[in-house]
């Protein structure tokens, strides 16, 4: 992406909701927009809040960066009437907690969920993929709940609100780039992942601060506001990207602990 290319993410309103996804631990929704089209929405009003939300964006949009597939991501607006004819008692009050932004990603209909055992991937595939997990922090691409999709014959990622998870707390977030990331070991992909070093060194290259400071500036104002534990929204912001910047730059240090951990696996 060209450095005077301005990161952009459509808004959409959210005009009917179709069916809850309830094997999502935050109750996510298939839900229509006001374009005509399906969407699976991320409710702001979900267990883990808004910052589920921010890991989201985070994260779907560096894993674009790096040429991954991943549906497009929007802002789903949701009106204050919208939760009042629901008959579900559990869903209405998640509407109703949800009034405002809303994160949605593109509904991709017919894709199937990836399954190791019946589809391999190509090692340089799975090299990215983990190398971006590895850089997020993104405890939920197990075998357990492999967050991955395919659609049109291609893996496409969903689901990164998982990770970050130390956003959560931000204890000693000047730290935070520095700490290991053992949930790797777990990782569906690690056993394919056999070109992390290769990788690496092409990955890195891709970012630069102007990247990082547009992904992070996509964060709505309103959701850096809630129980934040900094001074002022700008803080919040510089406290992103300087964990991004510093974990890129450091990123043999994930990727040895990558590596070692396929070793042990293999």
């Amino acid at each position: 992406m060209a450095t005077d290319e301005q990161l952009e993410l459509r808004t959409v309103n959210v005009t009917r909701y179709v069916t809850p996804l309830r094997e999502g631990g935050s109750m996510p929704a298939i839900a229509e927009a006001d374009d005509g089209f399906l969407y699976v929405i991320k409710f702001r009003g979900a267990g883990q809040g808004v910052k589920a939300l921010i890991a989201e964006l985070i994260g779907g949009e560096i894993a674009r960066v790096l040429g991954l597939l991943i549906p497009e991501l929007v802002f789903a607006e949701l009106d204050e009437a919208f939760g009042r004819t629901e008959p579900d008692e559990e869903i209405q009050d998640l509407l109703k907690a949800s009034v405002g932004l809303n994160m949605a990603l593109h509904y991709l209909s017919g894709a199937i969920t990836f399954d190791p055992v019946v589809t391999a991937v190509d090692p340089v595939l799975a090299s990215k993929i983990v190398w971006l997990d590895a850089l997020l922090k993104n405890v939920d691409r197990s075998s357990r709940n492999t967050n991955m999709l395919l659609w049109r014959k291609e893996l496409w990622l969903i689901d990164h609100g998982a990770a970050l998870y130390f956003h959560h707390s931000w204890n000693n977030p000047e730290q935070q780039y520095q700490t290991p990331f053992p949930h790797i070991k777990d990782h569906v992909l690690l056993p394919f992942a056999s070109e992390l070093e290769s990788v690496d060194a092409h990955l890195r290259n891709l970012f630069n601060e102007d990247i990082i400071r547009q992904i992070v500036a996509l964060i709505p104002e309103a959701w850096l506001l809630i129980d934040s534990p900094f001074d002022t929204v700008e803080q919040h912001r510089k406290a992103y990207a300087d964990y991004l910047q510093q974990r890129i730059a450091h990123s043999s240090m994930f990727v040895k602990e990558a590596q070692d951990a396929r070793k042990i696996l293999i």
